[in-house]
């Protein structure tokens, strides 16, 4: 079974379309820079349904050897360098699931 990694964002009040967007620019390199990554998607919320967070990440990975390895990677790192001053709130998970889901 393969482990999902979800991250949920709220960014705080007066954060910038541009900063999502540059939130976008230094997520979209890692899955060709970390190995471990067998999926990997990112966006903000289509807003759909009230209440939701405005941003989520979604990686997998094969155990949580690979877990730990796109948690501390340098470029995951400098990524979240970058997020963290424009939360609000942030919220995350790991489940385990199917290799096929």
């Amino acid at each position: 079974m393969r482990l999902r990694h979800i991250a949920l964002f709220k960014w705080a009040e007066g954060v910038t379309p541009d900063q999502v967007a540059e939130v976008e620019r230094v997520l979209a390199p890692l899955p060709a820079a970390i190995p471990q990554l067998r999926a990997y998607a990112f966006g903000p919320d289509a807003r759909i349904s009230e209440g939701a967070y405005d941003f989520a990440v979604v990686a997998d990975v094969d155990d949580e050897d690979g877990f730990a390895a796109y948690r501390d990677h340098p470029e995951h790192q400098a990524a979240l360098a970058v997020i963290r001053p424009l939360l609000a709130d942030r919220a995350a998970v790991q489940i385990r699931v199917d290799a096929g889901a």
